[in-house]
């Protein structure tokens, strides 16, 4: 008799802490792992990144082999690391603002122990993007110059030292408003982006997890931000070459003048550097996912 009154006590027990538990749904994302992933993944990625950006202002029709061959031979492997502070830089506000407000919608969702819809998904993921671009902005115009800096002249370079360097010379010599440059057209491309990158990634993760396709391991987030990688280079490529463009200088007088312009070329050159993007941008999404799913489960929701 005491045995089962024992038993029962701590069966009783059991469903006490389980009634007081929250459920899982309710445990917080930490906004801020985002921006960490997204600056481990550029480290490895950003070459890619400065050979897109030199196919899509480049002149001449080289294919990537040659671009490749070509940078090399003139200025050594390093050049293909030009501007990587400011691709860190980029990551660390950019990234760290995208995720931190999509997670910061999310989480109003898990207090009350619900899954976000994936229309409401996609909106947050937009509203993320606008975000983020509007505080990276300014590390995107510094990005952009420093990786078409070698490309360049001597006497038309901006030789910026590093990101620091870039933005106070373009404050004084340009004003405020050059560190917006493009803002607009980065704007929408990093809506799309966002989309397709995270709430794609989280809806193809909840759906194939649900349907028994995968696990949640590094196997499973691997194949998930492998398509949202690829839906997001398809989205956001016209946005991306629009944005380059009218970063790089005052080769155009506004986004409009940049897209006519672009548009008198053909429709494909709103795909100019998409292979090199894919390359680019699958890397970048896989290895910016599985960093923050390891950074999860080292730094766990709250």
């Amino acid at each position: 008799s005491s045995g089962i009154n024992a038993e029962y006590g701590g069966i009783l027990l059991v469903l006490k802490v389980i009634h007081k538990m929250p459920p899982q749904g309710s445990k917080k994302q930490r906004w801020y792992l985002g921006g960490i992933a997204g600056s481990g993944a550029v480290c490895i990625t950003h070459p890619l990144d400065l050979i897109k950006v030199h196919l899509q202002i480049q002149k001449k029709n080289r294919n990537v082999f040659q671009l490749i061959q070509n940078n090399a031979a003139r200025w050594g492997i390093l050049s293909f690391y030009s501007g990587l502070s400011a691709s860190i830089t980029r990551q660390m506000t950019y990234s760290t603002a995208r995720f931190g407000v999509y997670e910061y919608l999310q989480n109003l969702h898990r207090e009350r122990g619900e899954v976000a819809a994936f229309h409401q998904r996609l909106a947050y993921a937009g509203l993320g993007g606008v975000v983020g671009a509007a505080v990276g902005n300014f590390a995107d115009v510094i990005n952009v110059r420093m990786q078409w800096d070698i490309k360049q002249p001597e006497a038309e370079r901006y030789n910026y030292k590093h990101v620091v360097d870039g933005t106070s010379r373009i404050i004084r010599s340009e004003g405020i408003a050059a560190l917006f440059r493009g803002v607009g057209p980065n704007c929408g491309r990093a809506a799309l982006m966002n989309i397709g990158q995270v709430a794609f990634y989280d809806q193809t993760k909840d759906t194939l997890l649900r349907l028994e396709l995968i696990g949640d391991n590094t196997g499973g987030h691997f194949v998930c931000s492998f398509l949202a990688g690829t839906a997001a280079t398809l989205i956001t490529q016209p946005f991306d070459v629009v944005k380059t463009r009218v970063m790089q200088g005052s080769r155009y007088s506004g986004v409009f003048q940049c897209i006519i312009a672009t548009a008198k070329e053909g429709p494909k050159s709103f795909y100019k550097g998409f292979v090199p993007a894919w390359v680019r941008l699958s890397p970048q999404t896989i290895l910016t996912w599985i960093m923050l799913e390891k950074l999860r489960k080292i730094f766990p929701a709250t």
